[in-house]
């Protein structure tokens, strides 16, 4: 079976679109910038079966250290990611936490060295413009922002 993955995806209106986005955290993506950024989002665990929009609740409340917002979320779609298959939720929300405090993952840094560190998963997390987010993003993951505004022009056509 595809590992799947379950993700939020907040986005407010601007001047134009924006999007709530992190910084993958850990040595590997400290001094990166360019695809080192995600869509909070983790593994859909066996009990979370059926309930997938559950799973990106609770992997955001790790990645972020806050609740998501209470907001009306819409199945965006599911996205080939490396190896594995996002399921994205989308919602319009105003949302700022006070501090983004992920948990924390154990690695042997420096490689090699016997010695085990702990590091968050997400190191940052804020809202950037859809122009800004795009090369921020993992290049799988900025698809799901094409997703996002056919969906947003497609609402609009309705009302």
């Amino acid at each position: 079976m595809t590992v799947r993955s379950a993700a939020l995806l907040l986005y407010r209106r601007r001047a134009g679109v924006e999007v709530w986005i992190a910084h993958m955290g850990g040595p590997y993506w400290a001094r990166k910038d360019e695809a080192a950024w995600s869509f909070p989002k983790g593994i859909v665990e066996e009990g979370d079966l059926g309930d997938e929009l559950a799973a990106a609740r609770r992997e955001f409340m790790e990645e972020i250290g806050t609740p998501p917002p209470d907001a009306d979320y819409v199945p965006l779609g599911e996205f080939p990611g490396s190896g594995k298959t996002i399921v994205v939720f989308a919602a319009e929300s105003e949302f700022q936490p006070d501090a983004v405090r992920s948990n924390t993952f154990e690695l042997e840094w420096p490689p090699r060295s016997g010695r085990m560190r702990s590091f968050p998963e997400v190191d940052d997390a804020r809202w950037f413009p859809l122009e800004e987010a795009r090369p921020k993003l993992t290049k799988a993951q900025r698809p799901i922002l094409d997703a996002l505004l056919a969906r947003l022009e497609e609402d609009a056509e309705i009302h």
